[in-house]
């Protein structure tokens, strides 16, 4: 059906909302936790593509280049905005605005799963290089759905929740997002490993780990078809007709243009886009470099599990403080905190060599676990905190009249806010890496070419005079200090501001739905 009646009148602003309502979760459990789960589902790919990369690095078989090539595979997340009014606009109505765009893309998601388990074998084999081209391919088709769904689930959770509990919906994506990573990324790597499974999970040796990666991919393929199935039965949408502002694609373009011309959402987007720089090296390189220094993918997969379990777990006693009227003000506080925190993590990877080898040999000492434990966590602690709190903002100041689009603004630049120096700081690690050829002073080894004669010389070996990882942390802690200097007034400001000031006003166009 399409609906060509066209209004003259202007859409009323919502209601200035600058007095705040404490969220009163009777009655909501049920849509917290299938918000959580719908979060998780989106987690698992995400955490895939983050752990494929362990993988790879740990059988010392791409390069820091190629990483950055990896990478590429989370750029859906930062440029969904692109198609975010599309999904705004187009949905079968009988069906449901958000569940119109959520059932199609979750059932390709699992289709997609299962295919890339069916050729798991070919491309990524036991022993030689992965078929990088084609992972990257499926991976980056996989997470462009991914993100789509996203854009639905974001805009459903503003109406699924009640008005006073939808800050609530920064801590079900918090959780969900690192049920899923945990579920994608840590469950495949130590659950193939032969060694993890033998010394913790069997009672004899045996051969190889308790279900390969490919066997745990096709399972998550099907679960995604039966929880789609599920959700598809037996969760009724909120009809919102009454509420909803129903436009075409090209007022929901239009949408984009008008609240980017705020003042005050240009001022916080330049402010999200650039606020992570100051910690991308810690949050991209650490755990490569430290599988380089000796450190087996599986204590790196044991400690993110750890850290998965404090992300799970952690956004519930933060809400109360993240679901105020002023969550900004825990951002800055921890902001400078996480910017020195470069600093323990450049002594610790410089260090590492020193504390698990003797004579060439690997051994870890207990020590060591509980120091790379506490740096871990602290980090952890302090970076879940900064992404709830941006969380809960967008929220707050969200419209959810054009709730997909709205959102999907805010969370594109929280998104290019870490891809792009993602992929930026991979592809430039090894440019900023000098090496020399030992006892040869006028021998590169700035190739793997030259890295290779070098080798074969008797006596002769690469050795690295300046790690680039050193240089980027440096530039990278730099530019986040600067980032705090100035940004810091602009956020108090923001965050005080009415709710009216984040909101547009659009002539009710032609409505199109089916």
């Amino acid at each position: 059906m399409i609906d060509t009646t066209t209004s003259r009148h202007e859409i009323e602003k919502p209601a200035d909302d600058s007095t705040w309502h404490k969220p009163n979760l009777k009655g909501d459990w049920c849509n917290i936790f299938l918000l959580t789960l719908l979060y998780t589902m989106q987690g698992i790919p995400f955490g895939l593509s983050v752990g494929l990369p362990i993988i790879f690095q740990s059988k010392n078989i791409v390069t820091y280049d190629d990483q950055g090539s990896i990478s590429y595979v989370l750029w859906p997340y930062a440029i969904r905005l692109f198609w975010a009014p599309i999904v705004d606009s187009f949905y079968v109505r009988w069906i449901g605005r958000r569940k119109s765009w959520f059932i199609p893309l979750q059932y390709l998601i699992g289709a997609l799963l299962l295919y890339f388990a069916n050729n798991m074998d070919e491309w990524l084999p036991e022993s030689g290089k992965p078929n990088l081209k084609m992972i990257v391919c499926l991976l980056f088709i996989i997470n462009l759905l991914n993100t789509t769904q996203d854009i639905a689930v974001d805009s459903w959770a503003l109406t699924m929740l009640k008005k006073n509990n939808v800050s609530y919906g920064s801590t079900c994506n918090c959780i969900g997002i690192g049920v899923g990573m945990f579920i994608g990324s840590v469950c495949p790597i130590l659950l193939s490993s032969e060694q993890f499974c033998n010394r913790y999970l069997r009672l004899t040796p045996g051969t190889g780990g308790i279900i390969s990666i490919k066997n745990i991919v096709f399972l998550w393929g099907v679960v995604f078809l039966m929880i789609t199935t599920l959700v598809t039965i037996f969760k009724k949408e909120k009809d919102t007709s009454l509420e909803d502002v129903k436009i075409n694609i090209f007022q929901n373009y239009k949408l984009i243009w008008s609240l980017l011309k705020l003042s005050s959402m240009r001022v916080f987007l330049i402010a999200v886009l650039t606020s992570t720089i100051g910690y991308s090296t810690m949050d991209t390189v650490v755990n490569l470099k430290l599988i380089d220094a000796g450190v087996s993918k599986d204590d790196i997969m044991l400690m993110t599990t750890a850290m998965s379990i404090l992300r799970i777990f952690l956004p519930l006693p933060l809400a109360k403080y993240t679901g105020g009227p002023k969550p900004l003000s825990l951002y800055l506080k921890c902001t400078p905190i996480r910017l020195l925190w470069s600093v323990p993590y450049v002594l610790l990877i410089y260090y590492t060599p020193f504390l698990i080898k003797n004579n060439g040999v690997v051994n870890v000492p207990i020590y060591y676990y509980f120091i790379l434990g506490f740096i871990f966590t602290i980090n952890e602690l302090l970076a879940d905190i900064m992404i709830i709190t941006h969380l809960s903002f967008f929220i707050k100041i969200s419209d959810p009249r054009f709730g997909g689009t709205y959102l999907t603004l805010l969370n594109t630049a929280r998104s290019l806010s870490w891809v792009i120096p993602n992929t930026v700081i991979l592809k430039t690690v090894d440019i900023l890496t000098f090496n020399k050829c030992s006892n040869d002073d006028h021998r590169s080894c700035s190739t793997t070419d030259f890295q290779n004669i070098c080798n074969t010389k008797p006596g002769h070996n690469c050795v690295t005079i300046l790690d680039g990882y050193y240089v980027e942390a440096a530039i990278c802690m730099a530019i986040g200090f600067v980032w705090y200097a100035i940004f810091k007034s602009h956020y108090k400001i923001l965050q005080s501001k009415n709710h009216s000031d984040w909101i547009v006003d659009l002539k009710r166009p032609i409505s199109v739905y089916l």
